[in-house]
């Protein structure tokens, strides 16, 4: 059985917590920020959980992080 590869941009991306939940952080974030209100801006920051139906397709990219 081969080594697999990790999606390298998926492993920037994503960070397994001590649960195994994995946090991201939120989208919408990073440019076109003047016509979002002050308090989208403000929702939008810190970290969240994947969802559950989300979570093969991570693991599937980052399968030495689990």
């Amino acid at each position: 059985m081969p080594k697999l590869k990790t999606k390298k941009s998926a492993a920037k991306r994503f960070k397994v917590r001590g649960s195994g939940s994995i946090k991201r952080a939120k989208a919408f974030k990073s440019h076109i920020l003047t016509k979002k209100t002050t308090k989208a801006k403000r929702q939008l920051r810190g970290v969240t959980s994947v969802h559950k139906s989300d979570m093969p397709l991570i693991k599937a990219m980052v399968p030495y992080a689990l």
